[in-house]
């Protein structure tokens, strides 16, 4: 029987293949304020430039590839029981081959309409469906009449997926951590369910703003540090 292995991904695995990543050191995203265009208060405030913001990053999601890192981790596939844990709001864990995915915060290629997907329905994805790389624009309908909004969890919004990310990381043998900062939350405080004698790595070029002696940190870009992890991992079997 092959072994847990849990892989929580952060904007810095896809940020090699040419996405922006969520923050910049000006503290927008793609010229705007996060507020603006990732919150429920933005889409109310003006959905036009919401609906036109998900566009360009769908536009943009359709001319990058996975990058290795995207590959060696859906490779790991071959030696454990894998399930990827995605702060991520595009397709690039799939496009490179990995086969459970768990997106916290959405999915850039599906839409809902805005009166779903809430505490009412129980967050059903019976509405949700994917649009590929389209456009959706005011006016673009749901068959239930409301307007269609990106699948995407935005801040100030429930993460339906938190639970089940928390039972994944509890069960895990290994936690692999690439790419992310440990500064979102709820997703920051996942590391936390695992057991006590669980490793930890984490791959990030920056500081790991925690303390856990259960933590190996490769301080390399999620590319080269997959490569070290495999490495290591190796050895340690």
């Amino acid at each position: 029987m092959k072994r847990r292995l849990v892989v929580l991904t952060g904007a810095g695995v896809s940020a090699e293949s040419g996405i922006s990543t969520f923050r910049d050191s000006n503290g927008l995203w793609e010229q705007h304020k996060v507020e603006d265009v990732a919150s429920i208060e933005g889409w109310y405030r003006n959905p036009e430039l919401v609906l036109e913001f998900y566009n360009q990053r769908r536009l943009q999601l359709s001319g990058v590839k996975p990058n290795p890192a995207h590959f060696a981790i859906a490779e790991l596939e071959k030696y454990w029981d894998v399930t990827v844990i995605t702060q991520n709001v595009d397709n690039l864990h799939e496009r490179a081959g990995s086969t459970r995915i768990i997106h916290l915060h959405g999915e850039l290629t599906k839409v809902r309409p805005e009166n779903c997907y809430n505490e009412m329905d129980n967050y059903s994805e019976e509405k949700v469906f994917d649009i590929g790389y389209d456009t959706i624009k005011p006016g673009d309908l749901a068959p239930n009449g409301a307007q269609l909004r990106p699948h995407i969890v935005w801040f100030g919004e429930a993460v339906p997926y938190i639970n089940a990310a928390i039972d994944q990381v509890m069960r895990a043998d290994v936690l692999l951590i690439v790419g992310t900062s440990l500064q979102v939350y709820p997703a920051a405080g996942l590391y936390a369910y695992a057991n006590a004698e669980t490793p930890i790595y984490i791959i990030d070029p920056g500081s790991v703003p925690v303390r856990d002696g259960r933590i190996t940190h490769i301080k390399e870009v999620a590319t080269k540090g997959m490569e070290t992890f495999k490495n290591l991992i190796n050895s340690n079997l």
